[in-house]
């Protein structure tokens, strides 16, 4: 297993980013999003109704409150200039950069923003990375909003990195375990890091899970009523089976070699086993990719961790999903300071810079 320091070392990173950026590039266009070649940013994930500018309003507006920065109006002249730098505390994956221009536009459009990194380089501690000029309300305002978001999309983007390198020949892919509200920034931050999106939501692919199969009286009547439901509506969109034994397997390829049907991908669910020692039995699993032999895609779910994907990623599985990626994000610690010397110097204390 490839350790996780060597995975976050500037020596391996530097060796993998070419690849990295070439993999973000094909998730994001898989995702109906695009490359910006100028500076190789990747944009965010399509959304028919996510409106990321009220998203930005929001966080701006439960800041601020009826009454404004009453700290700001109290200790800063208001027509005071300064120069504010971002400063990384932690080593990591930087996120967020396009983001946060996108919040000290809204804030206010003559900020000047000006970066040394971009969305998905590395950034070790203590590293200055980017800085913002202007009005010191306005900087101090944002502030706090533009790192909440940086920090949390850093920390998605670094652990995105350290599965999608450790899993490879498979490919990391998040779940909609997201935090509500923020759906396109985290999917958005999975790309950074090198991941490919899942499905954005419940309206752009079919996933026939457990519940379904349930209600439906077996997982062939579910597969059956998805393929003359999407018939009838004259809907194109792939079709996912959740599968949780080889039995199921078995019956999903009967039905998908005997009928013309949607189907493009099965989960294997839970087929990863946990041992006392830590360790993980992926048996069941390389079973049931060979019983699959190609026929669709795999897609390996449960008991995926930085210390078990790389075994899992070896079993032949085309996907391995992972819901931690964004629902037990550590954040990647950030800062904007204005005095940055003395933030530095209290970092060095503290051993976080």
């Amino acid at each position: 297993m490839i350790s996780v320091s060597r995975l976050l070392s500037p020596q391996f990173y530097a060796i993998q980013q070419r690849s990295v950026l070439k993999m973000s590039a094909s998730a994001t266009q898989t995702a109906g999003g695009g490359v910006s070649h100028g500076s190789m940013a990747i944009k965010p994930p399509s959304h028919p109704t996510y409106d990321l500018k009220a998203v930005i309003e929001l966080a701006l507006a439960e800041d601020a409150g009826d009454t404004g920065d009453v700290t700001c109006m109290a200790t800063i002249p208001f027509d005071m200039e300064v120069e504010a730098c971002f400063l990384a505390k932690e080593d990591g994956i930087v996120a967020g950069i396009a983001l946060a221009e996108m919040i000290f536009e809204q804030v206010d459009p003559s900020l000047k923003v000006e970066w040394m990194r971009k969305d998905g380089d590395y950034v070790h501690k203590g590293l200055k990375f980017g800085k913002v000029t202007g009005n010191a309300h306005k900087i101090v305002v944002a502030e706090r909003v533009v790192l909440n978001f940086m920090q949390r999309m850093s920390g998605i983007a670094t652990l995105t990195k350290l599965m999608a390198d450790a899993a490879y020949p498979a490919r990391i892919l998040e779940t909609r375990k997201t935090a509500p509200g923020l759906r396109l920034v985290d999917k958005w931050a999975v790309l950074i890091g090198g991941g490919k999106n899942h499905r954005m939501g419940l309206f752009d692919m079919v996933m026939i899970k457990d519940n379904h199969i349930s209600a439906a009286g077996g997982i062939i009547n579910a597969i059956r009523s998805v393929d003359e439901y999407l018939t009838l509506k004259n809907l194109e969109m792939d079709v996912e089976v959740e599968t949780r034994t080889l039995e199921e397997v078995r019956e999903v390829l009967e039905y998908v070699s005997g009928s013309k049907t949607r189907v493009s991908r099965i989960m294997l669910d839970n087929m990863v086993v946990p041992l006392e020692n830590g360790d993980v039995d992926v048996t069941m699993l390389k079973d049931a990719v060979e019983l699959i032999n190609g026929r669709v895609e795999t897609e390996a779910s449960g008991n995926v961790t930085i210390e078990t994907v790389h075994k899992i990623g070896q079993s032949g599985v085309t996907f391995i999903s992972s819901g931690a990626l964004t629902h037990s994000v550590k954040a990647l610690d950030i800062s904007l300071k204005i005095d940055t010397e003395l933030a530095l110097e209290v970092g060095r204390r503290t051993k976080r810079a």
